[in-house]
This record gives C-alpha cells, structure tokens and sequence, in this order.
C-alpha cells in the first residue's frame, strides 16, 4: 500500500526541482511513497531531466500547456494512490529524513486532522510565515498599502501573519501554505479537490477553509521542515504573477462574503488591491 503520493507542480524550474526529488528519494523512513511530477508546459528542458535522471522514480504527468497550480495538482491526484497526497514546491527541499514518516505517523494517530504543514524556512534558515489567518477584507486593506504605511503596526496585518507567534509549537490553524501541505484523502475526497478557478495562489487558502466548514482539523507541525525559496517560478514573469495573485484574492473574498455584510467592504478592499498591486507591480518592472 501507498503511504504518501508527494505531488510537485513544475513551470521551468529545472534545477529547483531536481533538487527537490532528490531530497524526497533521500528520505530515510519505512512508508510507501510514490513521487509525481506534473509540468506545465515548461520550456527549459524540464521532462527530459526527469525522464532521463530519474526514470521510473517519479511519475511524469505533461501538460501541452499551463493551466495553473490547482488544476495540476488535481491531474496529480487523480492519478496518485496514496492514503495521503503532500503537495510540494519544485522549490522547497526536505530538510528532516524522516519527515514523511514523521507526518504520516501524526496523521495515523490523528484521524481528525485533515491537512498537516511542517514548518517552512527560508534559504537562511529564518521562518517563514507558512501558517495564517484567513484573510480580512482589512488585511488586504491595510497589508503593501498606502493605508498600511500610515499605520505600520495595525494589528490586522500582524493578525493576517501571525507574527506575533513564534511558529516553534504545534497548533490547529486558519491555513497553511501550500508550498508543503499534506492532506488526508478522506479530507479531499469528501470536499472536494483544489478549486481549479483559482489559477495561482489562494487555492490553499480555498482548501483549507473547506476543510474547517466539513469540520476537519488543519494543524501546524513544526516538529519537521523544509526549505522553501518563493518565488523561483513566478519571479520569471513578475507582473502577470502580482496580477494573479490579487486577482485571486478578490475571489476567495466574494467566495466567501457574497451572502454577507461584510461584502459591504468590497469595494474599500478592491480600491486596496488596486493600490497594492500598482506599487508592487512599479518595483517589478526594470528600469
């Protein structure tokens, strides 16, 4: 029997995600896991590399072209056939050899947790906020803004983040970020897999508020970690990626608070992104 289907979505990240299946070959543990890697379309030569250096390892899934992060993932588990699926970055490394028989384990002797993230550094070995908050229609008021700037310690950001945890205990959760995220598949099966509408970015977010609505547990497991380098795909195309990224925002806000006063907000939050996204989109373009 399978154990753990690890699913690594690529786009042109070579390199990164040679780096990751051999740091997923590299673990030293009894369960059963089986490796699968779905391309998007990628230009720099990435099937070859994993046809030709690791064969039958890894399980090969092409894309004639990229149709984004959840839906890639959703080819991945349709094939996959382990009692649990971790998704993973072609840009995250495992840092600890038993971590998958470690986070197995916790979901063995935790049948009702339904997602388990590992704590996620940083190249330098610094935290990275991995576990939130849902966000509010104030965090994306007040987070990358000109609101932001005239108050730069408001509590909704640092509430978003949570920053103010140490991220260093075990604890139940809003999300977790699904550069690393393990999932039950009695979870995914029960509410269903990522929301392919979700191009890039927030699907994560999406799944795990789906999972606290059926009532499952989504727990932060710092006990392992891996090492994550954001933005080794998306930093290749910046400005459609900031573009995305608050597009998708604003869908898990009306997804969510359609039927809600909140909803009343809306346009305050869209006047935000529009603002966050021009002065990251300004620092992104060459000069």
């Amino acid at each position: 029997m399978i154990d753990v289907t690890v699913s690594i979505v690529n786009w042109n990240t070579k390199d990164e995600l040679r780096s990751c299946i051999h740091s997923a070959l590299a673990q030293e543990c009894s369960v059963e896991f089986e490796l699968i890697v779905v391309d998007n379309a990628s230009s720099d030569g990435t099937a070859q590399m994993v046809q030709s250096e690791f064969g039958e390892r890894v399980m090969l899934i092409e894309n004639s072209k990229n149709v984004g992060f959840g839906r890639a993932h959703n080819l991945s588990i349709s094939k996959s056939q382990g009692r649990y699926v971790l998704l993973l970055n072609p840009d995250c490394r495992m840092l600890d050899p038993q971590l998958l028989a470690k986070m197995t384990k916790y979901m063995d002797d935790n049948p009702d947790v339904g997602m388990l993230g590992p704590k996620v550094l940083n190249p330098d070995g610094s935290v990275q906020y991995s576990a939130r908050h849902f966000p509010t229609m104030f965090a994306a008021i007040f987070r990358h803004t000109i609101f932001g700037k005239l108050s730069p310690k408001n509590r909704f950001v640092r509430e978003y983040l949570m920053t103010d945890w140490a991220h260093d205990r075990e604890a139940d959760v809003d999300w977790l970020s699904g550069s690393a995220l393990m999932v039950r598949r009695e979870t995914f099966e029960r509410i269903g897999l990522l929301d392919e509408r979700f191009f890039m970015y927030l699907e994560d977010v999406d799944w795990c508020k789906r999972a606290h609505i059926a009532n499952w547990r989504v727990v932060y497991f710092p006990m392992v970690s891996v090492s994550h380098r954001i933005g080794a795909a998306s930093d290749q195309n910046p400005i459609p990626m900031i573009k995305q990224h608050h597009k998708s925002m604003l869908k898990f806000f009306l997804k969510y608070n359609s039927r809600s006063p909140k909803i009343l907000l809306t346009p305050l939050a869209m006047i935000a992104l529009w603002l966050r996204q021009r002065s990251l989109v300004k620092r992104a373009t060459p000069h």
